[in-house]
C-alpha cells in the first residue's frame, strides 16, 4: 500500500517529530511504501529513508537514491524561508516564526507551497491514502491538494490546538475546520486532547469521526538491560558521541548540538555509584523544568548520591541554567526573580511561575542565603558558609531518539513534570519499556497513560507514579523521586518487570500503524473510541 504522510517540521527531537519517523518506520517494516513530505534537512541520516528529494534546484523536484529498494521516499518542500511553528525555535535554514505573529499572507504562502509539493507527489505516486498531522496546517494542506481522491486521516498533536487555535480562533479555526471537514478519521492521543479538540472545534459531527491514536513504543530498541549491560552501552554512547566528527554549524537553530560535549557529560555518569533520574524534553517552561530544579536539592537531601540527568534543548536553556546557579548559591533573591520573570526568560511575556512562587512563600525563612534574601527549602543546604553546592545536575543537551536507547537503561526514574496539557506520554511509556519508573504530572495524556501503568504495578509503587500540578507540586515531585530511589530493592524490581511487561502490552508502533491505516480509510469499528 502506498501511504503519503505530511509533517512540516522535522523527524528527531519532539514528540511529533519522533511519531512521523517512528510511525514510517513502521510502514516500512509492514511493507508498505511511504512518502513522507517534512522539513527534515538530513533525511539520508534516518536508516528508513531510502531516497529523499526538495525543490531546492530552481523549483523542480530533484530526488536522490541511497539503496533500493526504494521503500521510504522522504521530500522537503520549498518553504521560501519562512517556517511558521507552534513554540518558538532556531532552525537550520528557515527563519522561523509563531503562527500568531505571522501575516495572513505569509500562512497563505506557505499552505500553498507546501500544497504544491504534495500534488506533485501525489501526481507522480498515487498514493492510496494519506495522514496528516496537527491540527493546522497539515490537514487544510491536504485537503487542497488532495480533494477527494485520497482519503486521509488526520493525528492532533496538541500544539497547534492549544498554542494556535485555541489562542486565535477567528483567525485559525477556518483553517482547522477546511482540514477535517474531508478527513475520514481524526485520531488523539487521549480522551483528554479529545475534549479540548471538541470544545474548540464546536462540532457536533467531529466526535462521532474521533479515535484513539496514542504514539507508540519501539519495544525492542527500548528495552530494559542487566546493570553490566546498562553501563557497558551507556559507556559506548559517550564514547562514540566524544569520537563523533562535529555536525555541521547550523548557524541560529536550537537543534544544533555539540556532539563532544554530549558525550563528555555522559562519560562522567557512574550507575554503579550513582542512582541517575533522567528528564528528556525541550527545555522550556511549559515542561515545568523549573519545578523539577527545585524539586532536586530535596530530593538530594534522602539521597545524596541521585544525579539528575537533562536531555534537551529549548528556548528555555540559558534560564533553567540561572536557576540552578541560583539554588546552588542559594541566592534566594535570585530565585525569585526568575520565578517572576517566568517566561520572559525563554524570550515570551512575562509570566509568573506561581507554583515555584508559591514554594518559595511557603518556605520563606528557612534558609538565609548569603547574598541577602530567603532561600527556603528549595535550596535547603545550598550556599553553606558562603560556598556554593554541587547539585548533581549533568546537561546533556540533545540526544537523537535512537541514541536514548543506550542511555535509559542505566537510569532508575524517568520524570515528565509539564505543566502544560500533554496529548499523550510518550517519553513516560518509553522509560516504563525500560524499565524506569516514569514520574508525572497528573492531568492530560499524562494522567491516562499512568493510569494504565498504574493498573500493573505493586500498589505500594503506585502512588509515586505522578504528582499534582499545584501550589505543592514542588515537595510533592521530590517525594515521589526520593521515596523510588530509596525503596527496597525487592519492590523496585517487581515495578520494574510489571512496568517493561504493560508497555510491551498496551504500546507497540505496529499496533500504531496499523490504526493508522485504519483511520485513512475510514474503518471507525475497528478503532477505539476516546472514553473517559
Amino acid at each position: 500500500m502506498k501511504t503519503l504522510i505530511f509533517h512540516g517540521y522535522l523527524l528527531a527531537g519532539t514528540g511529533s517529530n519522533v511519531y512521523n519517523a517512528q510511525l514510517s518506520r513502521a510502514f516500512v517494516r509492514a511493507g508498505h511504501e511511504v512518502h513522507l513530505l517534512s522539513q527534515e534537512r538530513a533525511p539520508e541520516r534516518l536508516g528508513f529513508v531510502d531516497a529523499h528529494g526538495d525543490w531546492d534546484s530552481g523549483g523542480t523536484l530533484k530526488l536522490r537514491t541511497a539503496q533500493d529498494p526504494v521503500r521510504c521516499t522522504a521530500y522537503r518542500p520549498d518553504l521560501g524561508g519562512l517556517l511558521p511553528v507552534y513554540v518558538l525555535d532556531r532552525y537550520d535554514g528557515v527563519e522561523a516564526k509563531t503562527f500568531l505573529e505571522c501575516t495572513d499572507d505569509e500562512i497563505e504562502e506557505y499552505v500553498e507551497r507546501n500544497v504544491a509539493a504534495v500534488r506533485e507527489v501525489a501526481e507522480r505516486v498515487r498514493p492510496d491514502l494519506a495522514l496528516a498531522n496537527h491540527l493546522v496546517m497539515g490537514p487544510a494542506i491536504l485537503a487542497r491538494a488532495l480533494g477527494d481522491d485520497v482519503p486521509y486521516a488526520v493525528k492532533i498533536h496538541g500544539s497547534a490546538l492549544e498554542y494556535v487555535v485555541k489562542r486565535d480562533p477567528e483567525r485559525f479555526l477556518p483553517w482547522a475546520r477546511e482540514g477535517l471537514a474531508r478527513a475520514r478519521t481524526v485520531l488523539v492521543g487521549s480522551r483528554h486532547t479529545a475534549e479540548s479538540l471538541w470544545a474548540a472545534m464546536d462540532d457536533e459531527e467531529l466526535p462521532a469521526r474521533t479515535r484513539l491514536g496514542p504514539p507508540g513504543v519501539d519495544v525492542e530498541a527500548f528495552s530494559p538491560a542487566p546493570p553490566a549491560e546498562a553501563k557497558r552501552r551507556l559507556a559506548g554512547l559517550a564514547q562514540r558521541l566524544q569520537d563523533a566528527e562535529p555536525e555541521p554549524a547550523a548557524e541560529g537553530s536550537s537543534f544544533a548540538r555539540d556532539t563532544a560535549a554530549a558525550g563528555h557529560e555522559l562519560a562522567r555518569l557512574d550507575p554503579e555509584r550513582e542512582k541517575l533520574v533522567v528528564f528528556v524534553g525541550k527545555l522550556i517552561v511549559s515542561k515545568g523544568v523549573d519545578l523539577l530544579a527545585a524539586a532536586w536539592p530535596l530530593v538530594l537531601e534522602r539521597v545524596p548520591d541521585a544525579t539528575l540527568v537533562v536531555v534537551g534543548f529549548g528556548a528555555y536553556r540559558e534560564g533553567f541554567e540561572r536557576l540552578l546557579r541560583a539554588l546552588e548559591e542559594g541566592n534566594g533573591a535570585a530565585l525569585r526573580e526568575l520565578a517572576e520573570e517566568g517566561r520572559a526568560a525563554e524570550g515570551g511575556p512575562r509570566a509568573p511561575l506561581r507554583h515555584l512562587l508559591a514554594h518559595l512563600d511557603r518556605t520563606a525563612g528557612e534558609t538565609a542565603s548569603p547574598g541577602g534574601g530567603a532561600v527556603g527549602g528549595a535550596a535547603a543546604g545550598a550556599g553553606a558558609e558562603g560556598g556554593r553546592r554541587d547539585l548533581r545536575v549533568r546537561l546533556i543537551g540533545r540526544l537523537d531518539h535512537e541514541e536514548l536507547h543506550d542511555l535509559l537503561p542505566a537510569c532508575d526514574a524517568q520524570v515528565v513534570p509539564s505543566t502544560f496539557p500533554e496529548a499523550f506520554g510518550m517519553v513516560a511509556a518509553e522509560g516504563a519499556a525500560c524499565g524506569l519508573l516514569p514520574i508525572s504530572a497528573a492531568h492530560s495524556g499524562l494522567a491516562e497513560v499512568t493510569a494504565q501503568l498504574a493498573e500493573a504495578v505493586p500498589p505500594e509503587a503506585a502512588p509515586w507514579l505522578s504528582f499534582g500540578v499545584d501550589d505543592d507540586a514542588v515537595p510533592a515531585l521530590a517525594d515521589r523521586i526520593a521515596s523510588w530511589l530509596e525503596a527496597p530493592e525487592d519492590l523496585r524490581r517487581r515495578t520494574r518487570e510489571a512496568l517493561v511487561a504493560i508497555a510491551r502490552e498496551r504500546f507497540s508502533w505496529d499496533g500504531v500503524a496499523r490504526d493508522a491505516i485504519a483511520a485513512a480509510e475510514g474503518r471507525l469499528g475497528d478503532l477505539r473510541p476516546p472514553r473517559g
